[in-house]
């Protein structure tokens, strides 16, 4: 047997591992969203939005009008997230394979609890603007329903330490489903008009993507002009094209194949998520978070709108009483329980932090409103109620975390069998 070392990773290795981390991605978004808040209210507002502004990408390629001559902003929302919607389809292919969602008698109750966390906040949204009489921002229903995963998860990376691994799986479970019913509601709400010909020809390239994803050596060169085109052909179709990101994601094999140690979906997540995590994401959020405050009639007309209210409600209240409320039903009035070492008391912190709405909410704010007088108000919200539903979420984790546990935290009538905590492992924060 050999004794020789393994070699050292190099630089260009540890910078993936620091970028894919779950704590360093959280770190990034709040960063950019930072820096676009400080640019846009800053004596250099100007050139924030003239940046913004800037239209770069043709018109027509060839005698096809392909209405690519985009805002950067829109080249960030629709472009860059389709990166980000590829790691997600590739999470959610290897979850309901070879991950937690392969069982559902186990992934019910999170499963459920994320249904909740999303009908819950969508009818306070609802509920709060007919009580303002603000019903001309009523489109906007969907924006609190959703959960940031890379922030959130790198909230209980930081804050968690010492729980049960139990509630990580059950958080990733949550918004996992979360973020699949999130691309649902974008693909059915959010499309006003399909282009069926353009819709077709992204199948097309999409089934042409999974035969040669599962050839024995499927190669980039051929790959990425595949997913290029989908992205093309989504976005002419009239449906958001980040749909074609997981689409193309859901094609990756989650299964080891050719002789292969690891899936494909283990192995592209691994590949993608560096460039997601570290530019797709905080681009995106440095070109959505940077609301003008000074500008019009001030930061208190911003702040006063209630839809302000609304989503800052739906998102903090709104999400805890759904995870909490359905949680304790379902585990009350069927068989589902939650998993060994989970009690009803640890799903208060999960609550507070599937209420980071961010990337996804910031997505379907510009949907919904698309510049009009709610936009800058939307975006404001989901700043503000994300920071405070991380915050809240730090503090129930240590406070939970300080707390004695008992034998059978789930109440299932059996002793919890706890075989892994968070931060056990060196690079437990690496997704």
């Amino acid at each position: 047997m050999s004794n020789a070392a393994a070699p050292a990773p190099s630089r260009i290795q540890r910078l993936k591992t620091w970028i894919s981390r779950e704590t360093t991605g959280g770190v990034l978004l709040i960063g950019a969203a930072f820096l676009a808040l400080l640019w846009a209210n800053s004596p250099w507002r100007e050139s924030y939005q003239t940046l913004s502004d800037t239209v770069i990408g043709p018109a027509m390629i060839g005698p096809i009008d392909v209405h690519l001559d985009l805002a950067l902003t829109a080249w960030a929302a629709d472009g860059l997230l389709a990166i980000f919607f590829f790691v997600v389809g590739v999470e959610l292919k290897h979850e309901f394979v070879a991950g937690s969602l392969r069982n559902p008698k186990e992934a019910g109750v999170p499963m459920i609890a994320a249904v909740g966390g999303m009908v819950i906040p969508a009818a306070i949204y609802v509920g709060a603007l007919f009580l303002f009489g603000d019903t001309g921002a009523l489109h906007g229903w969907a924006i609190p329903t959703a959960t940031d995963i890379a922030f959130a998860v790198g909230v209980l990376a930081i804050f968690g330490r010492g729980l049960p691994a139990a509630i990580r799986t059950f958080l990733l479970t949550l918004a996992v489903v979360d973020d699949l019913l999130a691309i649902v509601v974008i693909a059915i709400f959010y499309t006003s008009e399909i282009h069926w010909l353009s819709l077709l020809g992204t199948l097309v390239c999409v089934g042409l993507f999974w035969w040669h994803v599962r050839s024995r050596k499927p190669r980039w060169f051929i790959l990425l002009p595949l997913a290029v085109v989908a992205w093309v052909l989504m976005h002419a179709s009239g449906v958001h094209a980040t749909i074609a990101g997981v689409l193309l994601g859901f094609t990756v094999p989650a299964i080891a194949m050719h002789g292969e140690a690891k899936s494909r979906t283990a192995q592209y997540e691994q590949r993608i998520k560096p460039l997601s995590s570290g530019f797709a994401l905080p681009v995106f959020a440095f070109f959505a978070a940077g609301v003008s405050l000074v500008d019009g009639e001030g930061p208190g007309a911003v702040i006063g709108q209630p839809v302000v209210a609304a989503i800052a409600a739906g998102l903090v209240l709104g999400k805890l009483l759904g995870v909490l409320g359905t949680t304790a039903l379902v585990t009350r009035i069927t068989p589902l329980r939650l998993p060994d070492g989970i009690g009803v008391r640890d799903l208060l912190p999960v609550g507070f932090l599937a209420g980071i709405g961010f990337t996804v909410s910031l997505l379907i704010s510009e949907l919904s409103f698309d510049g009009s007088e709610h936009t800058d108000g939307a975006k404001i919200a989901i700043l503000g109620a994300s920071v405070l539903a991380a915050v809240l979420g730090g503090m129930s984790l240590r406070w939970d975390a300080r707390r004695a546990r008992t034998a059978d935290m789930n109440l299932d009538g059996r002793a919890d069998v706890i075989s892994e905590y968070i931060g056990d492992a060196k690079d437990r924060e690496s997704h």
